[in-house]
């Protein structure tokens, strides 16, 4: 099994490496088990080094034209697309992800973001009319970006770079699971000219520096992915300063899969969705509702076409499923097939069992369970792991009841004929949905309902995010 040694991190505060105390975070690969890198434990104190230098760039960086802004910002696209290759190897050993899919996604999409945020801005209406009224679009401050270790770069960047377009400071945490290419994209935006103190890194754990961030007074919003608990504690703990929040959180999504789908196309897709990464992604479709007379054939596709997804090493071209993230996500995932088995699922393909021959990383086997009660544990809560659901429904009323009924609503997706499919997408209770899976869209918003969070990130929608609006009579 192919290993790597990355070097030590440093936060980057004020545009320089900064050593933290003498506390760390080891980085541990979890195909190997073995420790990679380290990270400093920050404190209160680090955070607050950073809002200074952050808020000591704010006046400079705001008054820069957005023209100028989005030239430094389509430089980090650049940057970004000449560092591809190492983005990817080094995400594929701090969180296991296949490196065909850090390739093509960890590194590749986080440049198409960057590139798409850049050209909003000569569009975008900085200024308008209403009435008598000039209304200007502001950047709010000093921005906290706190983001997952799932899709570390890719989630950075939503967030980042919309925020350094609006004129916003950032004082950004990254998961201290997934840390290492946080400083990658520091060097970056300081190569494409950005002032130095517009974007710092602090590492560290939730509790110490992602409180730090979310209490800080210096700090006007706070952006964050991640679980729907550690939301909530952000929502409270940013109240005191009433921040902006903006949560972009679980999901539990569901493939409608209509009477009359390509059933060809709507299984292998779904079963895809809910693999990719896998299962790590927030919002896989991991419910896959299907007409009950219709079950046991779409089943049986189901596992023949997970029998291409492959787990192994994640260094290897052909490895399709690589290892979790780590050895607690990997027991977690396991617990919830145990309750699945447990509360009478039957189990397709896949099971609580190791994968042989990869019993020290923290590997699953990809797991379809059939016939699954939509009010059951694995069909309710959000596993982040290649579980899929497949659940019966008896009429389209009662498979939108079924979709509609979790506290999540992040995303989802419907297959039919086209018609028939927007008239059920409409009724879906989610922040976007799928109809006979279309390509990806990098300026359409993306965010949750319910429990899945608020606000959006993407495209305009993202970029609104990141400013306050000024009415000013005449």
């Amino acid at each position: 099994m192919t290993t790597h040694t990355l070097s030590a991190a440093a936060h980057w505060i004020g545009g320089e490496a900064v050593p933290g105390g003498t506390e760390t975070i080891e980085v541990v690969n979890p195909a190997t088990n073995e420790v990679i890198a380290a990270v400093p434990a920050g404190t209160a104190a680090d955070v607050d080094a950073a809002v200074a230098a952050a808020t000591a760039a704010f006046p400079g960086w705001a008054r820069t034209s957005p023209a100028d802004r989005a030239a430094i910002v389509r430089r980090m696209a650049d940057g970004l697309q000449v560092r591809a290759g190492e983005i990817a190897s080094t995400i594929t050993a701090e969180m296991g992800a296949p490196i065909s899919l850090s390739r093509r996604a960890q590194a590749g999409l986080p440049i198409m973001v960057t590139a798409s945020v850049a050209a909003l801005a000569a569009d975008f209406p900085w200024t308008q009319e209403i009435g008598n009224a000039l209304i200007v679009r502001e950047p709010i401050g000093v921005v906290g970006a706190i983001t997952p270790w799932n899709f570390p770069l890719q989630q950075t960047a939503t967030k980042v770079v919309p925020a350094l377009l609006a004129g916003n400071t950032v004082v950004h945490k990254p998961s201290e699971i997934a840390p290492l290419t946080a400083r990658i994209l520091a060097e970056v935006a300081a190569e494409a000219g950005l002032p130095p103190g517009v974007l710092n890194v602090v590492h560290g754990a939730g509790p110490v520096a992602g409180e730090a961030i979310t209490t800080h007074p210096g700090i006007g919003m706070v952006s964050f992915t991640g679980s729907t608990r550690a939301g909530k504690r952000i929502s409270v703990a940013a109240s005191d300063t009433v921040k902006r929040v903006a949560l972009e959180l679980g999901g539990k999504s569901a493939n409608v899969v209509l009477d009359d789908a390509d059933l060809a196309k709507a299984v292998a897709l779904g079963v895809a969705s809910a693999f990719i990464n896998g299962g790590q992604v927030c919002g896989a479709w991991t419910r896959m509702l299907v007409p009950a007379a219709r079950h046991d054939e779409i089943v049986e596709l189901a596992v023949a076409a997970a029998a291409a997804y492959t787990v192994g090493d994640p260094a290897d071209e052909g490895t399709v499923i690589g290892p979790l993230a780590s050895q607690a996500q990997r027991q977690r995932v396991t617990g919830y097939i145990e309750r699945g088995i447990a509360d009478g699922a039957t189990v397709a393909v896949g099971g609580p069992g190791p994968v042989a021959g990869f019993e020290a990383g923290a590997y699953v086997q990809p797991t379809i369970f059939a016939r699954v009660d939509p009010n059951a544990v694995i069909a309710q809560e959000e596993i982040f792991g290649p579980v899929l659901s497949v659940i019966p429904y008896a009429t389209e009323d009662e498979a939108v009841q079924i979709a509609n009924s979790t506290i999540y609503g992040l995303s989802g997706a419907v297959f039919g004929d086209d018609e028939h499919a927007l008239a059920i997408a409409r009724r879906l209770r989610t922040g976007q949905v799928d109809i006979n899976g279309p390509e990806i869209n990098l300026v359409a918003p993306f965010g949750g309902y319910k429990q899945s969070g608020n606000g959006r990130e993407m495209g305009r929608f993202g970029l609104e995010e990141f400013l306050e609006i000024k009415a000013i009579g005449r």
